[in-house]
């Protein structure tokens, strides 16, 4: 666990090889920095996204993805495996969305057990109000308070990040598989 840190202070001395690999007091710095970020850009995002649309960010997404996909619509589990859930809570989400009238489910025709998620004409409505309001908190949340430099070096940095940690299909234990 990061809070016990007994590494030493300098990124110079290496650990034993039988002790944990500490984090060292400016990698913790580092980790708590983007946890804290990170834990509040998505509070803020949700706030916004309640407060205009009466949804979470997470219904948000799933609709971004359906309305970027063609015919605004995705099989269940790649809906899933694109907003890095379990299919449980995607068939929550779901039915939510389906209540508001901006999702429907409709039956595979190729897979009797599988069914598609389909972005419906009001579903499309609700982020063409909900877009232009959302764009604008992302903005002054992160990019308007960072240089272009700034902001190539992030993406470059998550892009690292991401590609590090995007799971092969093979034996892994994947949230949509679940």
């Amino acid at each position: 666990m990061e809070y016990m840190n007994t590494a030493p202070t300098s990124s110079d001395e290496a650990p034993a090889p039988e002790e944990p690999r500490w984090l060292t007091t400016d990698e913790q710095r580092v980790w708590r920095s983007y946890l804290h970020a990170t834990t509040l850009l998505e509070d803020h995002l949700d706030r916004q996204l309640q407060r205009d649309a009466g949804m979470p960010h997470i219904y948000y997404g799933l609709l971004v993805a359906l309305a970027e996909s063609p015919r605004r619509r995705l099989r269940m589990t790649e809906l899933a495996m694109h907003a890095k859930i379990t299919r449980s809570r995607l068939s929550h989400a779901i039915a939510r969305l389906e209540k508001n009238g901006w999702v429907r489910r409709e039956d595979c025709p190729s897979d009797k057990r599988g069914q598609f998620a389909v972005l419906t004409e009001e579903g499309v409505e609700v982020l063409r109000r909900t877009a232009p309001g959302h764009v604008e908190a992302v903005r002054q949340a992160l990019f308007d308070r960072l240089t272009p430099d700034q902001q190539k070096a992030l993406g470059e940095i998550m892009q690292i990040i991401a590609e590090g940690l995007q799971p092969s299909e093979a034996g892994a234990d994947l949230p949509w598989l679940r």
